[in-house]
């Protein structure tokens, strides 16, 4: 029976404080506890396939004696789950693709279990599925969000893009500007056919937001669309404006439904210029430009870029999702995503 409510006349001075703290270090306790309790379940998990491997390859055990084993397991922990044959054959699978077990219990016992299944199930190399285990730790993927990184091959796009900020940014931050931008963007969540105009798709893609940030990257937070900017005597509107909260800089994104036009340039980094002079701050970086457009010739690009002194990136985006109908049925929705964000 729970103990009833206390009604206090007055609260104590610092209360509110030494509760708020109080309340902190709980959930960092809850944090750690389901932390601890999933690092020894992968490692249980990588053991047992660890031992089927063995005993298969040293004694010639049949692949039968995974259904026996299930079988036998659930009988003896009928409250416990996990003991399937199909996930038995994971947990084969699972110390089959990753056979350092220091490795598994530094790094790899950081995931959850059904993060390894997407790892498992979606990659072939062996260099992927450390690329992307490492980059959701590094930034708390989702079970679903990793998917989805995977299913549109994050890997090959991230760091693509056509960019000049070897030369108009000074090291490290170059480097990291260069990471957060790609090449093509996939924007095949809006629904929206190839013809859609600039203006249909910047609506489009501020009612998808989620996604949108989603296909960005981590650390882009959302400042508006058509952000009017006025120089001299005359009105300019910025297509998309986002703040990088790791690079501490404003990111102004153009839009263009036809090809590349070195002329797109001039008027991206006169944007750049305007946003440094009337909204920067002076504790955040130079202000980057990233031309979206629907086709480069990567050559011309970068002769146009070669020249300029404000940091600018050129990439492609795509409408229509490029990838096999399979994969997109896979892939979750809008609501599904959200909710894993809100979870997190």
């Amino acid at each position: 029976m729970s103990d009833p409510p206390v009604a206090l006349t007055s609260v104590p001075d610092g209360y509110a404080e030494w509760l708020a703290e109080l309340k902190g270090r709980i959930h960092g306790a809850q944090q750690r506890a389901s932390l601890s309790v999933n690092r020894e379940l992968v490692l249980l998990y990588w053991q047992i396939g660890r031992d089927i491997l063995d005993r298969q390859a040293e004694q010639g055990w049949g692949a039968k004696v995974i259904d026996r084993l299930a079988h036998d397991l659930r009988a003896a922990f009928p409250t416990m789950r996990g003991f399937s044959s199909r996930n038995l054959k994971y947990m084969r699978a699972f110390a089959q693709a990753w056979p350092d077990a220091a490795f598994v219990q530094a790094v790899l016992a950081q995931l959850p279990w059904y993060h390894q299944l997407a790892l498992l199930d979606k990659l072939d190399s062996a260099d992927d599925r450390h690329w992307y285990a490492a980059q959701a730790m590094e930034h708390g993927w989702s079970r679903n969000v990793l998917a989805v990184h995977i299913d549109t091959r994050l890997r090959e796009r991230q760091g693509s893009a056509i960019t000049n900020f070897a030369q108009a940014l000074p090291a490290p931050a170059s480097d990291l500007a260069r990471q957060i931008l790609k090449d093509p963007y996939q924007l095949d969540f809006l629904g929206i056919g190839k013809d859609a105009q600039e203006r249909e798709i910047e609506r489009a893609l501020i009612n998808h937001i989620t996604e949108f940030l989603l296909e960005l990257g981590a650390g882009f937070a959302y400042v508006g669309r058509q952000i009017h900017l006025q120089v001299g005597e005359e009105d300019f509107f910025l297509d998309l404006l986002f703040y990088h909260l790791k690079l501490r800089c404003y990111v102004v994104i153009e839009l263009k439904t036809g090809r590349f036009k070195p002329k797109h340039l001039g008027q991206l980094g006169f944007y750049l210029t305007a946003v440094d002079a009337q909204i920067k701050d002076d504790a955040d970086g130079r202000t980057i430009g990233l031309l979206l457009c629907r086709g480069a010739d990567k050559i011309v690009a970068e002769y146009a870029l070669r020249d300029t002194t404000r940091p600018l990136g050129v990439s492609e985006y795509q409408l229509v999702e490029s990838l096999p109908e399979e994969l997109r049925t896979s892939l979750p929705t809008i609501e599904q995503i959200e909710a894993e964000l809100d979870a997190r």
